[in-house]
């Protein structure tokens, strides 16, 4: 007798798509059978054509509590990402207070979080000048890895490192590396100014590849792995493919903003479209989405980075002033299907760049698959259901997103967390570590 058997005549498994029933016990996937085979199970559901695909792992999101609670916390968060078919977040360390760059800060974050996850959450540790003897411990106290800046991350309590400071944090502690790759020699001050135009000229495509070719060279120097955060610009691509024949351990992740945005189509004062690295243009993305076919870029991740609409200057519409960040976790899959699907893609490979490398880039086997012993993260996805963007009727904090008013492919239907449905009234998440 199974706990719950879910089947589909489209089941995204490792090996494509297939029908198949998936039958769960304990939390775990226990046995994939074929679609029509009769098994006991407590609960059977039959989802027939619409597609059945593990939950979603996002390991670029920025919660923000404790301390900037006004801009997201845990309960709305995962609440967001369980409704988009996200199963697992890591969260990144700053925007918090205080940032997660040292074990009590954990500690801390960890207390804020409890009780309130409706889905799995990891961390993320932070690397900042001076720090590096923390990082050993706080890497044996289960986070995944470090985010580091290169340049100011527009919090002062989570300044950048220069390159002889990332090189001391990747030699102190043996761990994945992430960064935020933009050269600050490279970046000017943007003007107040209402116009997208502005604002993109201030942050030009060679800031990332001087900061891309930064992190590529210590992490050759260091022996370490280093993965290059929310790629905009495409012009860096030819370094990360270089470096990885060179045996250098290089991985990039890009974002649905920079694949599926246009800069040129950006209105004059809609700060909604603020993010760090920029949106760039079409034929920018078009790169984007041919590394990502190749495998150049291994993973698609939201960079969820709300914040208040007064932060956001939507009553000014000054990019300058406004905070940067797009707040998108519970849209991912449908703003990425959308675009992918007209590019020819199949939901295997969505799953593939959504799910199973973002939790291979972190270590998690039982996450982002259907595959006996995986946990039980499933996600009933109808990938020719429409809908219409409405901010308002997000789960994440505060109702501030690009994607208002437009059209979207594909609807989540249910999600279930190690085999319970995800319902938002009854937090089941759990705590992730390096060694969970």
């Amino acid at each position: 007798m199974f706990d719950l058997v879910v089947r589909s005549r489209r089941a995204i498994l490792p090996d494509g798509e297939v029908p198949a029933a998936v039958a769960v016990q304990g939390g775990k996937i226990k046995s994939i059978f074929p679609y029509d085979v009769k098994v006991a199970a407590a609960a059977d559901v039959d989802l027939s054509d619409t597609v059945l695909t593990p939950g979603l792992v996002d390991t670029h999101v920025h919660v923000n509590e404790p301390g900037r609670t006004a801009w997201e916390g845990f309960a709305s968060a995962t609440r967001a990402a369980a409704a988009g078919g996200v199963t697992t977040i890591i969260d990144m360390p700053l925007n918090s207070l205080p940032p997660t760059v040292d074990e009590p800060a954990l500690v801390a974050k960890q207390a804020a979080a409890t009780g309130q996850c409706h889905v799995d959450v990891g961390f993320w540790g932070g690397a900042i000048p001076g720090n590096a003897p923390a990082l050993p411990g706080l890497h044996a106290a289960g986070v995944f890895g470090f985010k580091a800046f290169l340049a100011d991350s527009g919090v002062p309590e989570f300044p950048p490192v220069d390159k002889a400071q990332l090189a001391a944090a990747m030699d102190a502690a043996d761990a994945l590396f992430v960064v935020h790759a933009e050269d600050p020699d490279h970046l000017r001050d943007a003007a107040s100014s209402a116009a997208y135009a502005d604002f993109l000229s201030s942050r030009p495509s060679a800031a990332e590849h001087a900061a891309v070719a930064t992190a590529i060279e210590v992490a050759r120097a260091a022996g370490r792995r280093v993965h290059i955060l929310h790629l905009s610009a495409a012009s860096a691509l030819p370094l990360i493919a270089a470096a990885r024949a060179d045996g250098v351990r290089v991985t990039a992740e890009t974002c649905p903003h920079y694949l599926t945005l246009d800069a040129e189509q950006i209105p004059d004062g809609a700060t909604e479209f603020k993010c760090c690295p920029p949106i760039r243009d079409s034929a920018n993305a078009d790169q984007l989405w041919a590394a990502l076919a190749e495998g150049l870029i291994t993973c698609v991740v939201s960079d969820h980075s709300p914040c208040t609409p007064e932060l956001k200057r939507q009553d000014t519409g000054d990019f300058a002033a406004a905070w940067g960040g797009i707040a998108s976790v519970q849209l991912g899959l449908p703003v990425i299907w959308t675009s992918a699907r007209s590019r020819g893609h199949s939901p295997a490979d969505v799953v593939n760049w959504m799910a199973t490398r973002p939790a291979d880039l972190v270590g998690l086997p039982q996450k982002g698959r259907i595959a006996v012993g995986a946990d039980a993260d499933l996600v009933a996805f109808d990938p020719d259901a429409e809908f219409v963007v409405d901010a308002h009727a997000l789960h994440h904090k505060n109702p501030v997103t690009p994607y208002a008013g437009k059209v979207l492919k594909g609807v989540v239907r249910t999600t279930w967390l190690r085999g319970s449905q995800v319902t938002g009234t009854a937090p089941a998440g759990r705590f992730l570590t390096r060694e969970s």
